[in-house]
């Protein structure tokens, strides 16, 4: 059985020779996102909401704003449900950029399909007011059903609504500190990547970059840029820039999905693997015992009786030379037939003989 296709992905993460761009790799210190949060109502549900207290006291304190004074107990409505709102605010984000929204039921509602979201204000971290949201719920899935049997897909209880959020309060943000220096931020730290990165922009601005750690790259704005304290123009230009980022040698393991994703710089130091299967076969066959004709003593019985099989399947041992690359590791445990579980077994079994020369990452 040839399983190794599907179960291990051999991912290149940055093999020797192959140029990246600066602003693929790396991030701008200063320079992010902002996530926000609100808590609000969904109207116009078939019958799909949900009866919480909680619910009953948002849909109070929305008829109170229209001067309609209603006792939250007293409510009974079916068609709305409280939901989270989330969103994040992009950086540079000006008054009247159109966000996008999550929605997500809080309480017991079964759908959130049809539903309108009425207005929430969304605040930050920091208690301050940036954006508000409202319109229409797009669910992807649906929960149908009846007194027997129901079907559904995905989930029906979270739905997005593109750009229904407003920003209406600009957050200040810039890179630049006072002494004109901008720092880069490496997505996967490394102390060689960082030093090739500062080399690069040497190359093309002189004296510009330097390597803080394994992550920072700081750079001083150089000329034409530094005269006008132009760092837009200054960083476009450096994110442009290409450079050979390091490969780490590095196995990435989800035994949940029996997933293997290992990098170019794996390798294998010389050893014999091998793996047997051992399986039991149990087959329960109860027999009904009765009593004699005509008896007045006896009573039917259940007797159970049980098979039990055992057998080791053959095992075959491979030989892995010093050095070999991944490919020709899954080259030969494939020859194998080994299911993807094997494989994530036989990869821990390596790096605990200290045979994988590599870092194991699960997931």
């Amino acid at each position: 059985m040839n399983t190794l296709a599907a179960a291990v992905a051999i991912a290149v993460l940055a093999p020797a020779g192959q140029l990246v761009r600066v602003g693929d790799v790396t991030e701008v210190v200063g320079v992010r996102d902002n996530q926000l949060y609100g808590i609000g109502i969904v109207v116009g549900l078939h019958g799909t909401g949900d009866q919480s207290q909680v619910t009953k006291q948002l849909l109070a304190n929305v008829l109170a704003t229209q001067s309609i004074n209603v006792e939250a107990r007293s409510i009974q409505a079916k068609n709305v449900a409280a939901v989270t709102v989330t969103a994040t605010l992009p950086p540079f984000a000006r008054q009247g950029t159109k966000v996008d929204v999550v929605v997500s039921s809080m309480f017991d509602a079964t759908s959130l399909v049809g539903g309108e979201l009425l207005q929430v204000p969304l605040e930050a971290v920091d208690g301050e007011i940036y954006a508000a949201a409202q319109g229409q719920v797009l669910v992807g899935g649906f929960d149908v059903g009846g007194q027997a049997a129901s079907v559904q897909k995905n989930h029906p209880t979270v739905g997005r609504v593109a750009g229904g959020a407003l920003v209406e309060r600009e957050l200040p943000m810039s890179p630049l500190s006072d002494a004109g220096n901008l720092v880069l931020s490496l997505r996967s730290p490394s102390f060689a990547t960082s030093l090739r990165l500062a080399e690069a922009i040497n190359g093309r601005f002189p004296g510009a970059a330097t390597a803080l750690d394994s992550r920072s790259v700081r750079l001083k704005l150089a000329p034409p840029h530094a005269a006008g304290r132009d760092y837009v123009g200054f960083l476009a230009a450096v994110n442009s820039l290409t450079f050979e980022p390091d490969a780490p040698a590095r196995v990435v393991i989800n035994e949940r999905t029996g997933t293997i994703v290992a990098g170019d710089w794996v390798r294998i130091g010389r050893v014999a693997i091998s793996r047997g299967n051992l399986t039991f076969t149990i087959v329960e066959r109860p027999e009904v015992s009765q009593p004699a004709p005509f008896s007045d003593k006896g009573k039917t019985e259940v007797v159970p009786r049980t098979e039990v099989t055992g057998e080791e399947t053959g095992t075959q041992m491979i030989v892995l030379e010093e050095g070999v690359s991944v490919a020709k590791v899954a080259e030969a445990l494939n020859a194998l037939g080994l299911s993807p579980r094997d494989l994530i077994d036989i990869f821990q079994a390596l790096a605990a003989a200290g045979a994988l020369h590599a870092e194991i990452v699960s997931l």
